[in-house]
């Protein structure tokens, strides 16, 4: 078998079970794929050591007859994710040289299951960016480009890097962290699956926290199929995370029956944006019409607080990043700055934190330390709150109508180029946001899945949001929309 990275996880697994090959060919065949891209700066801490053992333990359990589904698959971790005796930066300077000694819970899950480490993803800083250009590590570039024009293009943000490995078959899967659409906007500008679940099936122990009330970690991936496989391993209760869910974890596969007769999906009118792409719109169109031909119920619905969402997430996120952050201060770990003579512990603190974070994450903090300020707690943080609650009872209202899922854009573009938007309003880059936050502002799982080409060639993606706890539900719905797309396309290599 050639090209032994392009398989996705489901291929994978099956062709090793079947002894066709083993866990050491795949995973030397994806080393060697990362190896030939440093141009897509998606690798940024290599660990083919661990992966060859972990590949040889995985075929040795293979051939036991115990192993699970994700035995022998080779994966990228995202740089948010804690791994032991292994770089875990943030992509922030303030983490240099911060190796844990301990594992993340969902990483612990993914060894577990017999999983392979080749190595952490790129990303951006503190995973707050939606282009992947905030990243001490620089930019990562999306394998994609606009016909025969090779300006770079972003991978989307903040999981960037996973998005670009797995579209690139670096890895047959990553994983990637969501907070306001960070693994579903990546996911379809690379033309990939990007799974966020329902806040709390997955937990985040051992993910570098931005705002603990809407991160949530999931499976970036090349089908649908693969995304309930790789979900499966990583979800599950966990005692170290208060906010984890205490439930059974279903067999998310075994619910892609792609059968969807009866199902009510709801388009919201709300979503239909000033200026909007006509690409996008007709993408939408045309997924709303293949979800209809798979005998599903095509309702409008009405979700009217969505307006305020962007407004109240980048008061929300930015408050509980300034608190996570303040942990940041050069004493136990990580990066710190050296101080004058004369210079007391205040003074360090400034200095490190000056040094250590980059201006995006900078600015985040201080919009997040000023709305949590003794004057304006009331008229933004709180009010960011109660606008957040009628965002949650818009989605709770639509869902006890009986609609099981709404179809909406993933994205307001396709990717754009690297630099494009560096001279812009700082909003404008936010604006790419503007389909993802409602679902993390009410916690609900939300799915992107490639649906088509623009006409300069690049991937768009559709979202699908699910009813909480329901991902099965919600992957089987995604699963009849990518067979109606039939979304087949993959990048040329220059790289």
């Amino acid at each position: 078998m050639s090209d032994l990275n392009k398989l996705g996880i489901s291929e994978a697994r099956d062709a090793l079970r079947k002894g066709g090959v083993t866990s050491v060919e795949l995973t030397n065949a994806c080393l060697g794929a990362i190896e030939d891209a440093g141009a897509l700066n998606a690798f940024v801490h290599n660990t083919p050591e661990i992966a060859r053992a972990q590949a040889a333990a995985a075929d040795t359990r293979i051939k036991a007859g115990d192993a699970p589904d994700m035995c022998g698959i080779p994966l990228g971790i995202k740089d948010l994710f804690c791994t032991k005796g292994v770089p875990s930066q943030a992509a922030s300077r303030i983490l240099e040289g911060f190796k844990p000694e301990y594992e993340s819970t969902i990483t612990q899950q993914l060894w577990d299951a017999g999983s392979v480490m080749l190595g952490k993803l790129n990303m951006d800083e503190f995973a707050m960016g939606s282009s992947n250009e905030t990243s001490i590590y620089g930019d990562v570039v999306n394998p994609w480009r606009r016909g025969n024009d090779d300006t770079p293009l972003t991978p989307g943000g903040s999981s960037g890097g996973s998005a670009s490995a797995v579209a690139a078959d670096l890895c047959m899967a990553a994983t990637g962290t969501d907070t306001g659409g960070s693994i579903r906007q990546p996911a379809a500008f690379v033309g990939i699956t990007g799974l966020k679940p329902t806040y709390g099936r997955c937990s985040r122990w051992g993910v570098v926290a931005f705002a603990s009330s809407l991160d949530q970690a999931g499976p970036m991936t090349k089908s649908v199929r693969d995304a309930a496989i790789m979900l499966g391993a990583m979800a599950g209760h966990d005692v170290k995370d208060s906010t984890s869910a205490e439930l059974a974890v279903p067999d998310f596969e075994a619910a892609l029956t792609g059968d969807i007769r009866g199902k009510k999906i709801g388009i919201p009118k709300e979503y239909r944006m000033e200026g909007m792409p006509q690409e996008i719109e007709q993408l939408w169109a045309d997924g709303t019409a293949m979800l209809k031909d798979a005998g599903a119920e095509i309702v409008d619905i009405t979700l009217p607080h969505t307006k305020y969402a962007l407004p109240a997430y980048y008061v929300v996120a930015p408050a509980e990043a300034s608190s996570n952050l303040a942990r940041y201060d050069g004493v136990r770990f990580g990066h710190r700055a050296k101080i004058g003579q004369g210079d007391g512990i205040t003074e360090m603190y400034e200095k490190t934190r000056a040094e250590g974070f980059g201006p995006e994450v900078q600015r985040r903090v201080m919009i997040g330390t000023y709305v949590l300020s003794a004057g304006f707690y009331d008229a933004y943080y709180n009010r960011a709150r109660k606008v957040r609650s009628l965002i949650k009872k818009d989605f709770e209202d639509v869902f006890a109508q009986g609609v099981d899922a709404i179809l909406t854009p993933a994205t307001p573009s396709a990717a754009f180029g690297l630099g494009e938007m560096a001279d812009a309003d700082p909003v404008q880059m936010y604006l790419n946001d503007v389909f993802t936050v409602t679902v993390n502002l009410a916690g609900l799982p939300g799915i992107a899945v490639p649906a088509g080409l623009d006409k300069q060639g690049l991937p768009l993606g559709l979202q699908l949001i699910g009813r909480p706890w329901e991902e099965g539900d919600l992957l089987n719905t995604a699963y009849a929309l990518e067979q109606a797309a039939g979304f087949v396309a993959k990048p040329a290599k220059w790289w």
